[in-house]
């Protein structure tokens, strides 16, 4: 029952979309936009979106995998599964099914950075999610039985995404060899000896630990108002009394002082290499430079048929089947900058790094056109209008924003700042942090199918 990929753990298959990171914090506000803090400290943020008769209701806790420990990796995505296992009030699956009976839908999804539980249904039945929500944040029952069942599907979940999917694994890997002092380094779904070993007492612990009203943000999108979701809210979460949370300490990672290389086997047909480097996230966003020029750099590298490695690798070159470059510019902790691909057949993944390498120094030395960086901030423009189309979408800009210690309505100037960004920036930023000192390469070298699953099968047996 893993209720919702996380954001950041789907990596399998890198080649997305040019400006996601970009385009993600781009404002796409419809009417007000409300703010509150209630007397225990959860924050309310609102806003008003009346084109249609529905909300879009989020709780965000500020604790994801990064706040784990060595040892108990996994737990929060744990209690986001123990989350739907009720309460006093609302025993068993009562949840899920008392939104069903609203017509609603609902799920949740943990992140290194967080952890968000939402609904999606219409205005008048906002109380009820409203209601449920508060009741599960401080009154959950996490009963031995039902953990020691959830632990099982965990640990499934974890063979079938990770551990039976070659470039999911080869994710987690070089992420575990590119980070060696961030929390970063461990995977959201946990290792799985941890799963192993973890007990109820873990997910009590860390339940208590950070399931606050002070460590939450309640976010509400739709055609409601300020006023009537900050009295529900009130009425409701501001009942719960706040907890002392534990200090945060900076968890800053170490310089790299060199590249790094990996090689997994696991059973698959095609090769596959995915290179990061270590790169600055927004930390402020009217001041920063170096994340909006690396967010247009990878809309000059990917997402289009205009973008220079599918055009020039894929198709003039064909030196690949596919190519993708991703980064996330917002995020609690540190930055990675990927490019990945899958080389074309009779050509080798020594081939196809050569051939990203040199895309990357083409930039170095000849720069960007006009052309390439308009385009690529009218896809920016282009994104921002896109999202007004989602209630859901909205509702996660801000929560992604608020727990990565940004200002919730700062989409419009970071709009503005891509906009500002330079043909000389991206030219910049691809020198100073594109470095082999700051690399790690992973490269996925398939082995056949039907041997593992031979292997499998004695094993078994």
């Amino acid at each position: 029952m893993n209720r919702c990929p996380s954001r950041r753990a789907a990596r399998a298959a890198l080649s997305g979309l040019a400006l996601a990171a970009c385009a993600f914090t781009a404002s796409a506000a419809q009417g007000d936009l409300h703010e509150h803090t209630l007397g225990n400290g959860m924050r309310v943020v609102v806003l008003e979106d009346h084109r249609a008769p529905t909300v879009a209701s989020m709780v965000w806790y500020k604790a994801g995998s990064m706040d784990e420990q060595s040892g108990s990796t996994g737990v929060a995505h744990v209690l986001e599964h123990m989350m739907f296992k009720g309460t006093v009030a609302n025993p068993g699956d009562r949840f899920s099914k008392t939104i069903a009976a609203a017509g609603g839908r609902e799920n949740a999804f943990t992140s290194k950075d967080y952890t968000a539980y939402f609904q999606q249904l219409h205005k008048s039945k906002l109380p009820i999610a409203l209601g449920l929500e508060a009741d599960r944040m401080q009154n959950l029952v996490i009963d031995a039985e039902e953990f020691a069942k959830e632990i099982r599907v965990v640990m499934e979940e974890r063979r079938m995404r990770t551990d039976d999917q070659p470039r999911a694994l080869l994710y987690e890997q070089l992420m575990s060899a590119a980070y060696t002092t961030s929390p970063y380094q461990w995977p959201i779904i946990g290792w799985m000896n941890d799963l192993e070993n973890m007990s109820v007492e873990d997910a009590r612990t860390w339940y208590q630990r950070w399931y606050a009203p002070n460590n939450a943000m309640l976010v509400v999108v739709g055609d409601v108002t300020g006023d009537e979701v900050v009295q529900l809210a009130e009425s409701t979460f501001g009942k719960l009394a706040p907890r002392d949370l534990p200090v945060r300490k900076p968890q800053a990672e170490a310089p790299q002082r060199g590249i790094k290389r990996l090689v997994v086997k696991a059973p698959g047909e095609l090769p596959y290499l995915l290179m990061g480097w270590h790169v600055p996230v927004i930390r402020d966003a009217a001041q920063d430079v170096d994340p909006y020029a690396l967010g247009v750099l990878v809309g000059i590298l990917s997402g289009s048929d205009a973008a220079r490695l599918d055009r020039i690798l894929v198709r003039d070159q064909r030196v690949a089947v596919s190519t993708g470059a991703s980064y996330d510019n917002v995020n609690r902790g540190p930055g990675m900058f990927f490019l990945d691909g899958i080389p074309a057949a009779g050509k080798s993944v020594a081939e196809l790094e050569a051939a990203l390498r040199e895309q990357v120094r083409s930039i170095v030395d000849d720069g960007v056109s006009t052309q390439e960086l308009e385009r690529v901030k009218a896809q920016v423009i282009a994104q921002q209008v896109f999202q007004r189309d989602s209630m859901f979408y909205q509702a996660m800009q801000m929560g992604v924003l608020h727990t990565s210690g940004q200002p919730v309505d700062i989409g419009p100037l970071q709009v503005k700042r891509i906009r500002d960004v330079t043909a000389e920036q991206v030219q910049d930023v691809a020198r100073r942090y594109l470095v082999d000192d700051g690399l790690t390469v992973a490269v996925l070298e398939p082995q056949s199918i039907a041997r593992a699953r031979a292997a499998s099968a004695a094993t078994a047996r």
